[in-house]
């Protein structure tokens, strides 16, 4: 099999952990952007507190510009490359770092995970894990898509997985999705 990066780019709640986990559960190997915070925040021996990590994706941006992230994770993808064919990235955000991705990886695929507003605003206040309200949400949608660029990666996806019914549902047409990448 050819070597592949699976992006997964979606809305805050449209189930991109979720995604995640899927292919986790294929013993393929997952990189998450948001780690990248974790770590920088561990170096500079900082509390992990959503002030700090919020102070940290600034600083990182500031200094490297909107495909920090993107930047930042590349060590970590080329290493995994050399275990496996297939490695997952949970979490790109900004246009900057697709085409920073892209263009170092020709065999870069992004897969959107798809929601309604609707969809994504009940999961998002029912969730154990920083739960929002609707007016958050809606908030935090429209940062998103403002200061971090995300709605190109969405726009231009590769595949799209609409995620509005059960998890067994999700699962069900990321397997077929699946087969239809391993085998291309």
């Amino acid at each position: 099999m050819n070597k592949k990066i699976i992006a997964l780019v979606g809305m805050p709640g449209s189930g991109k952990s979720v995604t995640a986990r899927f292919f986790e559960n294929k013993n393929i190997p997952v990189l998450r952007f948001g780690d990248q915070t974790d770590i920088g925040l561990k170096e500079l021996n900082k509390e992990l507190s959503e002030e700090n990590e919020r102070w940290y994706r600034e600083k990182l941006r500031r200094e490297l510009g909107m495909a920090a992230y993107a930047i930042k994770i590349e060590p970590g993808i080329l290493k995994t490359l050399h275990e496996s064919n297939i490695v997952v990235l949970d979490g790109l955000y900004s246009w900057e770092e697709y085409l920073y991705l892209k263009k170092k990886f020709l065999y870069f695929t992004v897969l959107c995970i798809y929601a309604s507003p609707k969809v994504r605003y009940e999961r998002l206040r029912i969730r154990t894990i920083r739960p929002l309200t609707e007016d958050e949400a809606r908030e935090r949608d429209h940062a998103e898509l403002e200061k971090l660029n995300k709605g190109g990666p969405i726009a231009i996806a590769d595949y799209t997985v609409v995620n509005h019914g059960t998890l067994s549902d999700l699962y069900n047409n990321l397997e077929l999705l699946f087969q239809q990448l391993i085998n291309n």
